[in-house]
């Protein structure tokens, strides 16, 4: 985070607070899955295995969108060069989009691969040398930074950057709780906000040098 300028910096903390909101929505909608924290799925899966193979199937496969997901934002980001932000949040947007309409559909299946697919996809807006930069959809490598940056400051060693990775953890949390209220109280316009949103982050990216 240190080494970005204060707008990517900003565009990085709003695109983790969608992934936040976006999660929040989506565990509430899907039986407790995550649609963007796949260490949580990864326990699940490693439970259900022993409790009910059966039911390992459901973790397996939100993994394996969630690859695809990132594999499929990676190969755009590739040919997209410098547009690369942009063209990376509108195929956020559109996928997000897409998951609005099945869940009008009621299509549940469709919704949640949707919406998997989205957040591993979002994880390619920040690279650096083809590999990703700042996590957007996972914060223990923020947190794990913060504690190192607080205590290089305590040290009086440096640390200067804390604060930038308090923000990106910060930024994920407050979308989280914005995106558990909206969906408990307005659950037919959730999914749409969240894709204004990606639209609205990819219009920002646009206007970054």
């Amino acid at each position: 985070m240190q080494s970005y300028d204060r707008p990517r910096r900003l565009l990085a903390i709003l695109a983790a607070a969608l992934a936040g909101y976006v999660d929040a929505a989506g565990f509430l909608s899907a039986n407790r899955y995550f649609v963007s924290f796949m260490s949580g799925n990864t326990t699940r899966l490693g439970v259900d295995l022993v409790q009910d193979p059966r039911a390992a199937v459901v973790p397996a496969l939100l993994l394996a969108l969630f690859v695809a997901g990132v594999t499929g934002g990676a190969l755009l980001a590739a040919k997209a060069g410098d547009r690369r932000k942009r063209v990376v949040l509108w195929t956020v947007a559109m996928l997000l989009a897409g998951a609005a309409v099945a869940h009008q559909g009621g299509l549940a299946l469709a919704t949640l691969a949707l919406l998997v697919m989205a957040m591993g996809a979002l994880n390619n807006t920040f690279q650096r040398q083809g590999e990703v930069a700042v996590g957007l959809t996972y914060m223990t490598g923020a947190l794990v930074k913060l504690g190192q940056g607080l205590a290089a400051r305590l040290n009086g060693t440096g640390g200067e950057g804390w604060i930038g990775w308090l923000l990106l953890w910060s930024g994920l949390a407050l979308g989280a709780v914005a995106g558990a209220a909206t969906w408990l109280h307005w659950p037919g316009i959730a999914l749409w906000l969240a894709s204004g949103w990606a639209a609205l982050l990819a219009l920002f990216a646009a206007r970054l040098r």
